[in-house]
């Protein structure tokens, strides 16, 4: 049984997530909180498998509940809000940076026309992330261009000289759960000066990228955008993959493919790394960062073999240990590295290869 906690200050709406919740077989409800604070009370005393977290709420709202159960007591967490905090990029932000893996909106009600299909959503999110090993969000960002090799990390290299990274011509970078704070430390040392490309496949629900492109774009300084097909690529430049769409590059172009009915994840680091690894290895430095699952670590694989140089996010610092911590098993990673560390490396490749 998946044990959830559902913290909501409505009345009404508590009862309506928790009669939703306890129907599915699958699910037990263990307990039902009006605010934040509540919340962290209860995980300090129980263990539930996956909370549903409301954000405006008295006493303490969500998002302060959410910073503060990751940092002490981690556990998978799913904003449900109202629809104003949806479409606020701000709070939705906000709310993935404090450690939730996903924001929903509220179920609207029995006779709803979309609340069935709200519903199957949000039983199937917590299905699923219920299962996601979550760690601690406290970690130190360093500035020695240094990581520590645990006993699965043997063999990589505990320093990374700039020099290896110049002489390149692409920054590619996956990511998924954890990814909007990671990257926006990532970002925010670098600018328009930066000497290459930087494209990105990040994991993240469907209508969230340009809110998560407009947030970066407030925070960083080198310009961010969600790629067009046929857009030639420039240096100091972000480009996402858009949603549903698959990323690669043609003649130093982007090119775009629709996605195909096989393709269980689109867009898919898996395609991105792939696509460089065909012609583009040794021009390449490719990032495997916080995330649940395993995409692109086999691929990131081959860009190593390639010629390419592989870097993935050390366990501390990651929300989700899966796709960079598969990447490790696989000795994929050439360097193990935290988004501080990360983030210097880019500003001192900044400062040398421009």
């Amino acid at each position: 049984m998946i044990k959830v906690l559902i913290v909501e200050d409505s009345r009404t709406v508590s009862q309506y997530l928790e009669y939703i919740l306890s129907n599915d077989p699958k699910i037990e409800v263990v307990g039902n909180v009006s605010n934040g604070q509540l919340a962290i009370d209860f995980v300090k005393k129980n263990k539930p498998d996956i909370i549903t977290m409301d954000i405006d709420m008295p006493r303490m709202n969500g998002l302060e509940a959410t910073r503060q159960i990751m940092a002490e007591n981690p556990v998978p967490i799913i904003v449900v809000t109202a629809t104003r905090n949806i479409n606020d990029v701000h709070v939705s932000m906000e709310a993935l940076a404090a450690g939730a893996l996903t924001v929903i909106e509220k179920p609207v009600g029995i006779g709803h026309p979309s609340e069935e299909a709200k519903t199957k959503k949000m039983l199937s999110l917590v299905k699923i992330y219920s299962e996601v090993k979550v760690v601690a969000r406290k970690y130190k960002s360093k500035s020695k261009l240094s990581a520590k090799t645990s006993d699965k990390q043997k063999g990589i290299n505990k320093t990374l000289p700039v020099s290896k990274l110049l002489n390149r011509k692409y920054l590619l970078i996956g990511i998924s759960s954890g990814g909007p704070p990671v990257l926006s430390e990532i970002f925010s040392k670098v600018s328009r000066k930066f000497p290459y490309p930087i494209l990105v496949v990040q994991h993240i629900t469907p209508g969230f990228l340009e809110g998560m492109v407009t947030w970066l774009n407030r925070l960083t300084k080198i310009p961010v955008c969600i790629a067009s097909d046929g857009e030639m690529l420039l240096p100091g430049k972000v480009y996402f993959a858009p949603d549903n769409f698959q990323m690669g590059i043609s003649l130093h172009n982007i090119k775009l493919y629709n996605r195909e009915k096989n393709q269980r994840i689109c867009p898919s680091v898996k395609f991105l790394f792939n696509n460089f690894a065909q012609n583009h290895g040794k021009e390449t430095i490719a990032m495997l960062l916080t995330g649940m699952g395993s995409d692109g670590s086999k691929e990131l694989k081959k860009l190593q073999t390639e010629g390419a140089l592989t870097i993935a996010q050390d366990e501390e610092s990651s929300l989700v240990f899966g796709m960079p911590g598969e990447a490790v098993k696989l000795n994929a990673a050439d360097y193990v590295l935290n988004p501080g560390q990360i983030a210097d490396i880019l500003l001192e490749l900044e400062k040398n290869g421009s």
